[in-house]
């Protein structure tokens, strides 16, 4: 199934439990990399620094099933810190998931609802106030 989805991971000094996810991995059920997105980008210093925290992905197939349960349980060094936006291609904005008591759960934005819907691993989240 040729679906997409995109995923950023927001968590500070997360460079050590993000960097294997960063790198080709047989054993996962998904096979793309994560990329580092930090200030050097932007400024053109050449190198990364720690003031900057995302990494992003984009899933050009329907195979990312357990990634987000894989985020969950990694030991993040601050897990209040760590912000999961994930965008299915039928999605209408990101969606927002956040770890509360552990869990890597998500977060309702206003003027949104989030229903079951086959092709997606999330389900299909829609704005409300959509004229």
């Amino acid at each position: 199934m040729s679906r997409f989805a995109e995923v950023i991971v927001l968590a500070r000094d997360a460079e050590d439990v993000m960097e294997p996810l960063t790198r080709p991995d047989e054993s996962r059920e998904w096979h793309q990399c994560f990329k580092r997105i930090d200030d050097g980008m932007f400024y053109g210093s050449g190198g990364p620094s720690k003031e900057c925290y995302t990494w992003i992905i984009q899933f050009m197939r329907h195979n990312w099933h357990g990634l987000l349960s894989h985020l969950e349980s990694l030991s993040w060094p601050d897990p209040r810190s760590v912000q999961v936006l994930v965008r299915d291609e039928e999605d209408s904005c990101f969606g927002l998931w956040m770890i509360y008591g552990g869990s890597l759960v998500e977060v309702t934005l206003p003027h949104t609802k989030r229903v079951p819907y086959a092709p997606s691993i999330t389900g299909q989240l829609t704005r409300t106030d959509a004229l």
